[in-house]
């Protein structure tokens, strides 16, 4: 079975971000519910076939401070 793998990371105007590696899928939503929906239906979209894949989000978070 095929194994999609997106990077996900936090927006700055808000919500969370999905780009698959080695894929041309992107997409966002508010939540990570709903991202996790549009990531579905972005794959569906993306491949033109009814084969089952293994999605993983890898969650990236980023923080930046001072010291």
């Amino acid at each position: 079975m095929e194994e999609i793998i997106f990077i996900v990371e936090d927006c700055e105007e808000g919500g969370l971000t999905a780009r698959g590696l080695g894929h041309s899928i992107f997409t966002e939503a508010d939540t990570l519910s709903e991202l996790i929906d549009a990531v579905k239906d972005a794959v569906k979209c993306h491949f033109d076939d009814e084969k089952q894949r293994i999605i993983r989000l890898h969650m990236v978070k980023e923080e930046v401070f001072s010291s």
